[in-house]
């Protein structure tokens, strides 16, 4: 896995923000409930800030395992963690055999159809974690193709943890490209995860709360929030016009 850039680290920060706001409200128990973390740069990002965070005695009930959930562990965070694999960096393998009988009291590797069996993520009210390609002002992700053809990676389990999940969270930088393309669009060319099974979206702009919103509200928050400032121009004119021609002012239609 790469190293963490400051856009994977402030995204992190964003969630840990979140997570810590939801408990102090009561909306959150603490401890907090299982987290499932999807695979790549950001997700091991998020779990490494919630090592260093305040938040403790938490558990993983997820797919895939990479190094945060060792240094989860080794940090005194994480009682137990779930899984079907882990996919560890050398270092963080070197340091598993080494202390492996520390660890084999900790983790525990089970089925597929156990890990993404929805009614034990819905009985256990996962918070559950992913990442997208983009998405779109509406809150549907695209996390597999990149425009409508070209697949970037394969949906994984990110559709029965985020359907059956107490909360769904989404992570995307703001821009691709060296910032020449919005990650927050008016239409994902692909759909994923529908409006429906989105409920927390965050780049490193910051997070949106999509709970409870309408259509045309999910759009602004989810622009001023989340969209890199170069595009919310762009993108708020959109919401304006789309608006504007609706006839059933429900949702954001195409132009």
């Amino acid at each position: 896995l790469p190293a963490p850039t400051p856009d994977m680290e402030a995204i992190a920060s964003h969630i840990v923000k979140f997570l810590q706001s939801e408990v102090a409200a009561g909306r959150l128990p603490n401890p907090l409930p299982p987290m499932q973390s999807g695979v790549g740069g950001v997700a091991n990002a998020v779990l490494s800030a919630l090592a260093r965070s305040e938040l403790e005695h938490l558990s993983v009930y997820t797919e895939v395992m990479q190094d945060a959930v060792v240094e989860l562990i080794d940090a005194g965070k994480v009682a137990c963690a779930s899984g079907t694999a882990l996919t560890i960096s050398p270092s963080a393998r070197e340091r598993f055999y080494a202390h492996i009988d520390d660890y084999k009291g900790k983790i525990i590797l089970r089925p597929q159809e156990l890990s993404n069996a929805p009614e034990v993520i819905r009985r256990l009210s996962i918070i559950a974690m992913n990442t997208a390609i983009e998405v779109d002002l509406a809150g549907n992700v695209n996390s597999t193709h990149i425009g409508e053809g070209a697949v970037m990676n394969g949906i994984g389990g990110s559709g029965d943890y985020a359907r059956n999940s107490g909360i769904a969270i989404f992570s995307t930088a703001s821009t691709a490209k060296d910032g020449a393309i919005s990650c927050i669009v008016p239409h994902v060319a692909h759909v994923d995860h529908t409006e429906h099974d989105t409920e927390i979206i965050v780049t490193e702009q910051g997070l949106a709360d999509l709970r409870g919103l309408t259509a045309y509200e999910r759009a602004h928050v989810l622009i001023e929030n989340c969209a890199h400032p170069k595009f919310r121009p762009g993108l708020r004119e959109y919401v304006e016009q789309a608006y504007a021609q609706s006839k059933a002012k429900h949702g954001i239609i195409r132009l």
